[in-house]
């Protein structure tokens, strides 16, 4: 029996394509509440072309005083097309055991927090919400403790991921940030 270099071809095409991790736009492309709200949002439609930083966050964590340096860093750069997006998450040692309201009340008036805040979740393991397990499986790195933060172009691309200990204005994280801000948007400049 012979085969032709098509069929093989198309079968290696067809094996890439149906193992293949999301493309760019399909990883944002998931609907969450906001913060202590009944409104969903699908995060590719409401944050297309910009600069993102995704970030699991905790009231109770050591790390929680990093939301005055990621708050900073969205009125900083927001007017360039950058957003922070927090997710609020409880699956280490609860360090997240407050309600939403709870949450959103604690993040307003301890730390003035205004950029964008989403439901509680998961962010790791079997029961990790989809754009979490989506963000894994781009870097395949998972967050390992609160405030991982993964950077995602214009595009909705994952270019970098800064584990728990990177601080909001890390140099590497900033000069990261300021890179992607550069860059034209996929609608033109």
């Amino acid at each position: 029996m012979k085969i032709s270099k098509l069929a093989i071809l198309s079968g290696l095409l067809l094996a890439l394509a149906w193992g293949r991790p999301a493309a760019a736009g399909e990883l944002l492309d998931h609907e969450y509440r906001r913060l202590a709200a009944q409104e969903t949002v699908n995060l590719g439609e409401a944050y297309a072309g910009q600069v993102l930083l995704v970030v699991n966050t905790a009231s109770k964590c050591g790390n929680t005083p990093q939301y005055e340096g990621l708050e900073a860093m969205y009125e900083k750069y927001r007017e360039q097309g950058f957003a922070v997006l927090g997710f609020p998450s409880n699956d280490f040692m609860g360090q997240e055991p407050g309600s939403e309201e709870e949450i959103q009340e604690f993040c307003t008036l301890t730390y003035g927090v205004k950029f964008p805040m989403f439901e509680k979740v998961q962010v790791r393991g079997a029961d990790a919400t989809p754009l979490y397990r989506a963000l894994a499986e781009a870097t395949g790195e998972s967050p390992g403790w609160n405030f991982h933060k993964y950077l995602l172009d214009r595009q909705g691309n994952v270019v970098a991921s800064f584990g728990h200990r990177v601080q909001p204005d890390d140099p590497e994280l900033v000069a990261a940030i300021e890179r992607e801000l550069a860059k034209p948007s996929p609608s033109g400049p």
